[in-house]
């Protein structure tokens, strides 16, 4: 089999990383690369020309899954032009919503890979990603008025929320608990 091109081998890589950011996000990051390869539709052998290691590939994964959510909250900015709280309340909303809690794959990377990140040391680079994507999120909650300790709240009830909504899908209290936790939200405000 011959060579891939240079463009090819960059949109393999992209490809990983994006698979692997989702296959993180929606079952941890012990999936194995066997199974990361596999499912983005690559040979296993393929991985270590790309990458030094499975380490490397969790930081650029954790990198890349801040930079959806940041893209993410540009979008609805420009959506309310204008109107912060606007699309402050929209990203609770959708964030709180049943959509959400069911598709973990292109989820909240905070709710992701929380527990994750608790195991591990602020030695690699996702546990500083991590971190710095939990700060971007807390600074996009807290309104320019009420500052860090409001976003940390109300990142704090969405994450709770969308954590003990997944946890309990198959029962009405799912919904119940994303509800509550959207009108307590708007009820702080």
């Amino acid at each position: 089999m011959g060579r891939v091109s240079q463009a090819q081998a960059q949109e393999n890589r992209e490809r990983i990383v994006d698979t692997a950011s989702r296959l993180f996000r929606e079952q941890g990051t012990h999936v194995s690369v066997a199974d990361l390869m596999k499912a983005a539709g690559l040979t296993h052998g393929g991985f270590y020309k790309r990458f030094d290691s499975k380490e490397a590939l969790i930081d650029e994964a954790t990198t890349h899954a801040f930079d959806e959510l940041a893209e993410r909250w540009t979008v609805t900015l420009e959506r309310h032009a204008g109107r912060e709280e606007a699309a402050r309340q929209a990203l609770i909303d959708a964030y709180l919503s049943v959509e959400h809690r069911d598709n973990a794959a292109d989820g909240c990377p905070v709710a992701g890979l929380a527990a994750d990140m608790a195991r591990g040391t602020g030695e690699r680079e996702s546990y500083r990603a991590y971190a710095e994507g939990v700060r971007g999120f807390v600074d996009r909650l807290a309104a320019d008025n009420d500052g860090d300790a409001e976003g940390i709240t109300r990142l704090c009830t969405m994450l709770g929320a969308l954590v003990l909504a997944r946890a309990t899908k198959d029962f009405p209290l799912s919904e119940e608990i994303l509800a509550t936790a959207r009108a307590a939200l708007a009820a702080s405000d």
